[in-house]
């Protein structure tokens, strides 16, 4: 359904690939899909394009490219999670914020001025944090986000509804960590959070050996209405 487009950067001193999903007429608002460790790969595409069958402009930029253009990793293949995870050390977040940014410049103007959220997933869920604390983003959603619990300090900062899923078996992020993100946040009036028992990270990918069908679209219904109750 999607292909792949060019974006300049914040700056304008590059540019980056980001794939790119339609609906038939116009966008009902638009929605950034924000990567795993593994790149744009064939699960973060389709996210999209679900995306852009439910009447969403999707779009999901390439937020590796500084390291390597075009990483598509499977995290079921073991030499791939291993080179995810060295990617991940090398990635500048900072960078990827603002590479986020310019999508959610794009993405507005494409669809004509609608409102723009995120969805983020591992990595992608802390950006998707990140993203709401940093930018003007419309509303945010993480997928099993690390280290968020190290990011409360910017909670203030959080002008826009946020919705973070949280699988309680989650072998990234212990107990305590889950622990503090709920008395870090449970009381603040834009953000949600839902928790996931007995069910650990990467449970709502797409497809492979990580998903867990029953959690993922219960995860995944309960994104839908936070996009339809907050950008339309």
């Amino acid at each position: 359904m999607g292909n792949m487009i060019s974006i300049e950067t914040l700056h304008h001193d590059g540019q980056f690939s980001t794939y790119v999903a339609e609906p038939e007429g116009a966008p009902r608002a638009a929605i950034i899909v924000i990567q795993e460790i593994f790149g744009v790969n064939p699960g973060i595409r389709a996210k999209c394009d679900e995306w852009a069958k439910a009447g969403y402009l999707a779009v999901a930029p390439d937020l590796f490219w500084r390291l390597r253009p075009g990483i598509a990793l499977d995290p079921d293949i073991a030499a791939e999670f291993q080179e995810a995870i060295d990617l991940l050390g090398k990635f500048d977040q900072d960078k990827g914020i603002e590479d986020i940014e310019a999508t959610i410049r794009w993405a507005r103007q494409k669809s004509e001025g609608k409102k723009v959220g995120c969805t983020g997933y591992c990595l992608g869920g802390r950006l998707a944090f990140m993203t709401a604390t940093r930018t003007d983003i419309d509303a945010s959603v993480g997928y099993y986000g690390v280290g968020i619990d190290g990011l409360l300090g910017e909670k203030h900062a959080i002008a826009h509804p946020v919705l973070l899923h949280i699988p309680t078996a989650d072998h990234f992020v212990d107990p305590a960590a889950q622990k503090r993100m709920h008395e870090g946040l449970d009381d603040h009036p834009k953000v949600t959070l839902f928790d996931y028992p007995g069910l650990d990270h990467g449970f709502a990918t797409q497809t492979g050996n990580r998903r867990h069908e029953e959690g993922a679209q219960l995860a995944d219904n309960r994104t839908a209405t936070f996009f339809a109750e907050n950008l339309g």
